[in-house]
């Protein structure tokens, strides 16, 4: 806002456009593309886990060398599959996501700056 009018002071960037802009729809495209698959892969993984602990017990309780049973095998396997899609969201995130966000906000400081 203006010190002397009290009205709100134009910064020259339509937000909304940039939102409705086919660069970055692309990128939130890019992003869901990765992210919606691996999260319905890991929840399948997931609850497959529960499922399994809850209805097949005898299963999970098979030892497969000294204590170390499968439920133990695939319960440890989850954080492994969380810290796989952690790292692989960072690479992808980094090569992908970061190089057009970048370009967009490059743009956008361009516009402030010659407001």
């Amino acid at each position: 806002m203006t010190e002397t009018t009290g009205e709100p002071v134009a910064t020259g960037i339509d937000y909304v456009g940039v939102q409705e802009s086919p660069r970055f729809q692309k990128l939130k495209r890019n992003q869901r593309s990765f992210i919606f698959p691996l999260t319905a892969i890991f929840l399948i993984w997931y609850f497959a886990y529960v499922l399994l602990a809850a209805f097949a017990p005898e299963f999970m309780a098979q030892r497969v060398w000294g204590d170390v049973t499968i439920g133990l095998l695939l319960g440890l396997g989850q954080f492994v599959t969380t810290f796989a899609i952690t790292m692989g969201y960072v690479a992808f995130a980094n090569r992908t996501l970061d190089p057009q966000a970048r370009a967009i906000r490059e743009e956008l400081e361009a516009q402030e700056a010659r407001a």
